[in-house]
C-alpha cells in the first residue's frame, strides 16, 4: 500500500518568544514491511536539523530556531509503501504456543526492560479488572493475545483527549475511557503483569473512511514480543492486529519519550500558547 502522510503543527503565542530546540519523532521507521519513498519538513520560522539516533534506536529529528516568532509550524510530509503482509503471517516457537509461558534465559535478559511490571497496586488492579471481564481465556497464546486486546477494546470508550499527558492504566481502568495512547498503556501494563514483554509504539494510521482527513494527532498501539514471531503490533483502541494500515514513527518503553514534538521556548513575560495540528494519512496509486 502507498501511503502519503502531511502532519501540520502549530504553535501561536501571544507575543514573541525564544524558540528553544525541539526534538521531533516524525519520521517513520523504516523496517523490511515499511519503506520511507520520500520525507520533508517545512518549518516557520526556519530550523536548522541534524538527526540522531535515540536509546530505542527511533530516529527523531533535533531542530534548531535561530530566529524569534509569535508563530512556530512544524509539517513534515512524506510518502511511504507498506506491504500487504496478513497480520497473522507469522510462527511462535513451540514452547511459546500457548499461554502461560516463560521466556528463554537469552530472550529474558535482552527484554528485561519490557518485562518491567507497574507497580504492585497497579498490577493488582489489573488483575482484578481483568478477572471481572476476560474469565474465558484462550490456552493458545495468538488467541490469547487477540483475546486480551479484544476485552481492552470492549470495556473501554475511546475518548479523544486533546490535552497533553498520558493517562496510567490505572487511571484509565478507573474512568473506563481514554484515547489511543492511553489504550496502548493499559495493554502494556496488563501485558507486563501477566509476564509478556511489551512496548509503545507511536505512529499514524490509515483509515479508508476518513479520506485522508485524520483526527488531528496520530495514533499510538503496542507491540508484544512473541518468541519466533518478534514484535507484533497490536491496536487495543480497535481491537486488531496491526497490518499495513499502520506507519510506525517510534517505539519505548514508556510512552512519554516518543511524544512527536518535545521541545520549549522562552519568554521574559509570561506568554500564552494555542495549539494546533492536522494529519491526513491518504492512498495513493
Amino acid at each position: 500500500m502507498h501511503l502519503e502522510i502531511s502532519h501540520l503543527t502549530r504553535y501561536e503565542y501571544d507575543r514573541e518568544v525564544q524558540l528553544r530546540p525541539h526534538l521531533l519523532y516524525l519520521r517513520p521507521r523504516e523496517n523490511p514491511l515499511l519503506q520511507v519513498n520520500r520525507f520533508a519538513f517545512i518549518f516557520q520560522p526556519e530550523a536548522k536539523v541534524a538527526w540522531m539516533r535515540d536509546d530505542f534506536d527511533n530516529l527523531p529529528a533535533s531542530a534548531q530556531f535561530t530566529a524569534n516568532a509569535a508563530t512556530l509550524e512544524i509539517r513534515s510530509e512524506c510518502t511511504v509503501t507498506t506491504a500487504d503482509t496478513p497480520p497473522f503471517d507469522f510462527l511462535v516457537r513451540d514452547y511459546a504456543t500457548t499461554f502461560p509461558f516463560a521466556y528463554e534465559p537469552l530472550h529474558k535478559f535482552n527484554l528485561s526492560i519490557y518485562l518491567t511490571p507497574p507497580e504492585i497496586a497497579t498490577q493488582s488492579a489489573l488483575r482484578r479488572w481483568l478477572d471481572a471481564r476476560f474469565s474465558v481465556r484462550p490456552k493458545e497464546t495468538v488467541e490469547w493475545l487477540f483475546a486480551l486486546n479484544q476485552v481492552i477494546c470492549r470495556n473501554l470508550t475511546y475518548r479523544r483527549r486533546d490535552e497533553p499527558g498520558i493517562q496510567t492504566a490505572l487511571e484509565t481502568i478507573t474512568l473506563g475511557s481514554g484515547s489511543c495512547r492511553d489504550f496502548a498503556v493499559v495493554l502494556i501494563g496488563c501485558a507486563r503483569t501477566l509476564g509478556i514483554a511489551a512496548r509503545f509504539v507511536s505512529g499514524y494510521m490509515f483509515d479508508p473512511a476518513s479520506n485522508g482527513i485524520g483526527a488531528g494527532s496520530m495514533h499510538a498501539w503496542a507491540e508484544i514480543f512473541l518468541p519466533g514471531a518478534g514484535w507484533i503490533g497490536v491496536d487495543p483502541t480497535h481491537g486488531i492486529f496491526c497490518q499495513n494500515a499502520y506507519v510506525p514513527v517510534a517505539h519505548a518503553v514508556v510512552a512519554e519519550s516518543v511524544n512527536p514534538i518535545q521541545g520549549s521556548f522562552f519568554s521574559a513575560t509570561p506568554a500564552v500558547a494555542k495549539l494546533t495540528s492536522d494529519v491526513r494519512v491518504r492512498q495513493v496509486q
